[in-house]
């Protein structure tokens, strides 16, 4: 339990990163972040550990009492996004195209995917996330040193770079929790980010 995951925001409600639960409760303890409910209600470590864990809820257990498990935080004082790309790497790429061959479209295992270069490296492609796809082993082979076109192959989506945010550093995982799902899709990242008027 103390090992799964939380949602981090900065004050602003913006997603950061993905921490543990026992980091999370660590940051509630000292002061530095506030737990957030459904009802998007804010606590500090005292009246969130004063909260009763109902029968469903998951809890650390403590001699005393039942600590229901936050969910998701909002650190205190922090109100920018970290500027980190997405580095280049294997897993990076399964992750963007969800481990789905760009060509046939089959979700597969990693170890029946591997890279392949749209514009390959022969015709002087580059090696980068505009030119790279996960690819089956036989849709690679089928496509050989042409172009999708030349194969007679079109790709599922064009590669670009992905924008980095906390859902995908943390794709490789994939727990995802219900509470989160305000903060991350962009037309409700978009609510909790416009400035209010009045």
């Amino acid at each position: 339990m103390l090992d799964t995951s939380v949602l981090v925001l900065n004050r602003v409600y913006q997603p950061m990163h993905v921490t543990s639960v026992r980091r999370a409760v660590s940051l509630l303890y000292q002061g530095v972040a506030r737990a957030l409910d459904e009802q998007f209600r804010l606590f500090d470590f005292d009246s969130w550990a004063a909260l009763a864990a109902a029968v469903n809820q998951e809890a650390i257990h403590t001699p005393t009492r039942a600590i229901r498990v936050p969910r998701v935080i909002v650190l205190v004082a922090h109100a920018h996004l970290p500027q980190q790309r997405v580095r280049f790497s294997r897993l990076n790429v399964y992750a963007r195209d969800e481990s789905t061959c760009q060509y046939c479209g089959r979700r597969l295992p990693r170890s029946e995917l591997n890279l392949d270069h749209v514009v390959p490296r022969s015709r002087g492609g580059s090696t980068s996330w505009e030119n790279v796809v996960c690819s089956c082993v036989a849709c690679n082979l089928r496509k050989g040193g042409r172009s999708p076109d030349e194969a007679g192959m079109r790709l599922l989506r064009h590669p670009l770079r992905p924008r980095w945010t906390a859902v995908f550093r943390h794709a490789a995982r994939r727990a995802t929790y219900q509470e989160w799902k305000p903060f991350l899709g962009l037309v409700d990242a978009a609510y909790w980010n416009t400035e209010l008027r009045d």
